[in-house]
């Protein structure tokens, strides 16, 4: 089947979008590239199966953080072979995840930490000892490509726009979930960050609460007051660590570098998540992220392996609390050597740099 230009289909952003299911009453996504779409979905062929039972979480007593437990996780397919990829689409040797072709497509995933629930908002209550509750929320893949080979950086313009579509549209109706408190897209590469699937793919992971990290960044905004990330983003551009200007985004090693490898990329404004975007934002997004992504990539002869991570204001938080923003983090710190948390790191969060900030600036923009 080859793409085609007519019937006219929705759209979103200027992209054709289909929405149907998949095996075990999940739903599937379908973003096409804007210069085209796909006549019709294939059915999926495989047969009709029940899930795992949703996950569950517990609340740590010392720390108040909330710690999802879903053994399901287990099952996951772990580094197939090509011809046996789940992300691939679907053939009749290939009994895939993805009905037929696609450009971009995002899926409920079949072994989920948080959900597919997503529908009622837990009551997470004070807290107390033995809390325990259903994971609700809602766990989904993003398939950057029908490719099984090639790599973020490497999608092309056109494809990378679609991309950002997908993260919008998903960001948007996830967020009006009742269930769903804070919506993060990310991408987990390379086989030493854990990753168990080659195919460019990332995943969004809509939480039933405010997760620790996205917590903190709101305290500091809170304790400092208005302006907080305006006048942060002034800081850290002034400094020898920016590694990219544009008129809507600026990018940068920031002071406080935790891994070998990282760099911030922030909007000029305040911009709460991908929804709040203007067309002109979102254009230079998709400018942005290949350099700075194909920067790490030349970094090494061999694939530096890398957490990519948006951060999106909570329901209930604006653009001016939670300034959205993207944040590449790596643990590799020589070409044969990786950061491993020790001691000071995994017991008590506090982080021992191996390289100065202004010398990975030094390094990533040598190869911008």
């Amino acid at each position: 089947m080859s793409p085609t230009q007519s019937p006219q289909p929705p759209r979103f952003l200027g992209h054709s979008v289909a929405h149907t299911t998949i095996t075990g009453a999940r739903a599937v996504h379908y973003f096409d590239d804007i210069e085209h779409h796909y006549n019709e979905r294939p059915k999926d062929s495989r047969p009709p199966e029940d899930l795992a039972s949703i996950a569950t979480m517990r609340r740590d007593p010392l720390t108040n953080d909330w710690i999802s437990v879903a053994p399901q996780r287990n099952q996951r397919a772990h580094l197939p072979s090509e011809d046996a990829c789940p992300l691939c689409p679907q053939t009749s040797s290939n009994p895939s995840e993805i009905p037929g072709p696609f450009d971009v497509a995002v899926f409920d995933n079949r072994s989920p930490s948080f959900g597919p629930a997503a529908d009622v908002a837990p009551d997470l209550g004070a807290p107390s000892f033995g809390d325990e509750t259903n994971a609700v929320g809602r766990c989904e893949v993003v398939v950057f490509s029908p490719d099984h080979r090639g790599s973020f950086s490497s999608l092309g313009r056109s494809r990378i726009e679609t991309v950002i579509a997908a993260w919008t549209q998903r960001t948007e109706e996830l967020k009006s979930l009742p269930g769903v408190k804070t919506v993060f897209p990310f991408e987990n590469r390379g086989e030493d960050i854990g990753v168990t699937l080659h195919h460019p793919h990332g995943q969004i992971y809509s939480y039933p609460f405010i997760p620790p990290r996205t917590s903190q960044l709101l305290a500091s905004s809170q304790q400092h007051g208005a302006g907080f990330f305006q006048e942060y983003l002034d800081f850290e551009v002034a400094s020898e660590r920016t590694l990219w200007r544009g008129d809507h985004f600026s990018a940068f090693v920031p002071f406080g570098a935790r891994w070998p490898i990282e760099f911030i990329l922030m909007p000029h404004r305040n911009v709460g998540d991908f929804t709040g975007l203007s067309d002109e934002e979102r254009v230079e997004l998709s400018e942005a992220l290949p350099q700075l992504i194909g920067a790490v990539d030349r970094l090494y002869e061999s694939e530096t392996g890398y957490i990519a991570a948006w951060y999106q204001a909570p329901s209930g938080f604006s653009g001016d609390e939670f300034r959205f923003h993207f944040r590449l983090t790596s643990p590799r710190r020589s070409e044969n050597k990786m950061k491993l948390l020790a001691g000071s790191e995994t017991a008590m969060g506090a982080f021992i740099l191996d390289v100065r900030p202004e010398e990975q600036a030094r390094r990533l923009s040598e190869v911008l």
